[in-house]
């Protein structure tokens, strides 16, 4: 008899964990690394941010709170969606856990029962599917394309939905591909939505911030009030306010739901750290200057990263809207070699090969369910960018 549960066999290791773990080692046994594998800002967390936290700790913060997260910050969380979104989420409504997976994890266990399906547009991020398997659901992979800036449509949606489809994923901006859903865009989903009363949406903003060009992010339950009783909106301070290790990510949802995502995190990891808490209160709370700055910074790295992606021999790259992620196509690499003889014959082999012989470390596409890609994440400074991209193009040149 097997010690480790079957459940376990659903699932795999995060590819994008490996690869960063992977790259540590090389850089750790003296190679050369540019690590572009990681969805973590290198920006540090702002100072008033940090300062909170010291205060928190000298004040004797150090004890559990409620489950859901202190009265301050479930208040200070519904505030600032309400102020962002022009949503009307109420502090009950809301449920402050330990990082945006958890929130992911606390809604599929919660609602999913056997045969349940969630239809999850791809490219995804690595986390949605196996989350979905592990909770007894079937995840519905729908491929989108780049033609469509990697955005599902209403046609794709309403041929997706079975009889069994319980829930709809949307990720906007979307992580691998920094595709932004327009506002004209959700509409039409929220009309397939309306169509069909029975299907949950779970949004995931958590790059909503991040946004370029002057777009302006929206959310489900602002663009169509009517589905509100049946969406979870999931946001969280990792990314906009640079504090991926403080794990703290928050979910805003209809009560009934609320009071069982409240009673399944009762039972696993109970509140989150008082001492993060007490950080991303005064994150949301404080000072929003940082971000704007952060963005701009963000936009003039987006440019160069596509820019000479671009210029790479048999690479194509779709600029993105948001996040901090490019998706560029190895459609022209494909069945090159490299000069050590290795054959490229898969989005694997290309970030495998680019990684042994440059050094530089990116996420295959097929990580993310749609093959023939891959990611980079332009989170770190401008000069390891533009050395990175030169490498790229040195590699992509010397295949033949």
């Amino acid at each position: 008899m097997s010690l480790i549960a079957a459940r376990l066999d659903r699932i795999l290791p995060s590819q994008t964990i490996a690869i960063s773990q992977k790259a540590r080692a090389l850089k750790a046994a003296g190679r050369d690394i540019i690590s572009l594998s990681a969805g973590e800002p290198d920006f540090d967390t702002p100072d008033n941010i940090k300062a909170a936290a010291i205060r928190a700790i000298e004040n004797g913060q150090t004890k559990y709170t409620d489950v859901a997260g202190t009265p301050a910050l479930r208040r200070a969380v519904a505030e600032r969606l309400n102020a962002d979104f022009s949503t009307d989420y109420k502090p009950e409504e809301i449920v402050v856990s330990t990082g945006g997976k958890q929130v992911i994890y606390n809604t599929f266990v919660a609602t999913l029962n056997v045969g349940d399906e969630v239809i999850i547009p791809a490219p995804a991020w690595v986390s949605y599917p196996d989350i979905v398997a592990l909770a007894d659901g079937t995840p519905v992979v729908v491929p989108t394309s780049v033609e469509n800036g990697f955005k599902l449509t209403a046609a794709e949606l309403r041929a997706a939905i079975t009889p069994r489809t319980k829930w709809l994923v949307l990720n906007s901006p979307c992580n691998p591909t920094g595709a932004a859903y327009t506002e004209e865009e959700l509409e039409a989903l929220c009309e397939v939505l309306l169509e069909n009363p029975r299907i949950w949406v779970f949004t995931d903003d958590i790059y909503a911030k991040l946004v370029y060009d002057g777009f302006v992010a929206k959310t489900i339950v602002q663009v169509e009030p009517r589905l509100r009783n049946r969406t979870v909106t999931m946001n969280g301070v990792s990314k906009a306010y640079a504090m991926t290790g403080w794990r703290v990510g928050f979910s805003a949802a209809p009560l009934e739901l609320t009071k069982a995502l409240i009673k399944l995190q009762g039972q696993s990891t109970s509140n989150p750290c008082s001492i993060a808490q007490a950080a991303a209160l005064e994150a949301l709370s404080g000072p929003q200057d940082f971000i704007g700055e952060m963005v701009a910074e963000y936009q003039q790295r987006r440019d160069l990263v596509v820019g000479m992606l671009n210029q790479a021999s048999g690479l194509t790259c779709h600029r993105p809207q948001g996040a901090f992620y490019v998706f560029p196509s190895v459609a022209g690499v494909l069945g090159k070699t490299t000069s050590t003889g290795l054959k490229i014959d898969s989005d694997e082999a290309f970030v495998t090969a680019l990684l042994e012989e440059t050094g530089v470390a990116a996420v295959h596409g097929s990580a993310f369910l749609m093959p023939g890609y891959f990611r980079i994440s332009y989170a770190t400074d401008t000069e390891s960018l533009r050395e990175a991209c030169t490498r790229i193009q040195r590699f992509c040149a010397s295949l033949s």
